[in-house]
Order: C-alpha cells, then structure tokens, then sequence
C-alpha cells in the first residue's frame, strides 16, 4: 500500500497558503479522479485502487507542526512501510513553484517534515517538494502563511498536469527512475 500526503493546516483561514500547497494538490488529484474524502485518525483520506495498486491519499488536520502524529496512525492501521509513504510540501528554499523529488533526509528545517521524521522514527520516506521562494521583507511565519497572489493561483493550476503525472508515475515506477524522469533544474 502506498501513502500520500499532502501537508498543510486544516481551516478555511489556511486555504491557499503558502504552507498549505500539499493539500491544494492533494484536493485536486482528488477532484480529477472523484474520490471523497472521509475523517479517521485525525484527518481525512480517502482510499483506492491504482495499477492493482492500493493508495491512500492524507491531509492530515492536525496543523502542520504536528503531522507526524496523524501520519504515524495511518502506518500503524495500515501496516505501511516508510519507504512507501510520499509527502507533498512546501519548501522555502526553491525557486516559487519548482519541484523536487527527494528520497530520504533531514527535514531542513521544516516543521511538519521534522514532526513526521519524530513520529516514524526516520528519514526514509518520499518527499515531493514545492518551491515557495521566500521573502527576506516578510517574517518567514507570515511568509509561510500568506495567501498567494492571483498570478501564483494561475502557476499553481498550470502546474497540476506535471504534479498528477509525477503522482501517477510514482505509483507505477522505481524511485529512482521517477526521480531522473522529473528532478531538472
């Protein structure tokens, strides 16, 4: 079984923050593939078949900070293996809407990834990274949690073709190759 999170904070307030990308994705591959969501262990997923494969899709409601606890009763439940599990997020470090695939590591810096890193007592799981650039005028807290701009909103949409295709290809090809298919600068 593979697991996909998206990360953000639950809450009208949060929608289409920065922070939040990881649900704003996870809701549109949803809304493409009509699938509900329901509540469990503090969050709400929802579950199917892809490739024979079964896959469930998260967005953790526990706030960002502690998404690692809604996670970690997932894998339990669910018997998954860390290196089964793919995290969409936000990353301040990268160019505004640049992507990245990661295989493992530290959270650097990220809040939500070091609490998932704590609650899975490891490192080893995917990561699909967003850029959000950064601005040095704004405090990194607001930064993260801004609303983005109408021309953002727009990248954004144009964006989800690649992002369904990364998502759909990781259901169905090694790592590694996933990794050389869409890691370009």
């Amino acid at each position: 079984m593979k697991l996909i999170v998206g990360l953000g904070n639950p809450g009208i307030e949060y929608e289409n923050t920065r922070h939040s990308i990881g649900f704003y994705y996870i809701d549109a591959f949803a809304n493409m593939n009509n699938l509900t969501f329901t509540k469990k262990f503090n969050g709400l997923y929802t579950k199917f078949k892809i490739n024979n494969q079964d896959v469930i899709l998260l967005k953790p409601l526990t706030f960002m900070n502690l998404s690692g606890e809604c996670i970690i009763k997932f894998v339990n439940y669910y018997h998954i293996n860390s290196q089964d599990i793919l995290v969409i997020h936000d990353d301040l470090d990268m160019d505004f809407a640049r992507l990245k695939l990661k295989e493992n590591g530290s959270s650097g810096g990220h809040n939500g990834i070091k609490d998932i890193i704590q609650n899975l007592n490891t490192e080893n799981f995917k990561r699909l990274k967003f850029g959000i650039g950064k601005n040095k005028m704004i405090d990194t807290k607001d930064y993260v949690l801004s609303k983005f701009t109408n021309l953002e909103l727009e990248i954004l949409k144009e964006k989800e073709e690649e992002i369904f295709n990364i998502l759909n290809d990781y259901l169905k090809m090694p790592f590694n190759d996933l990794m050389s298919k869409y890691n370009r600068r």
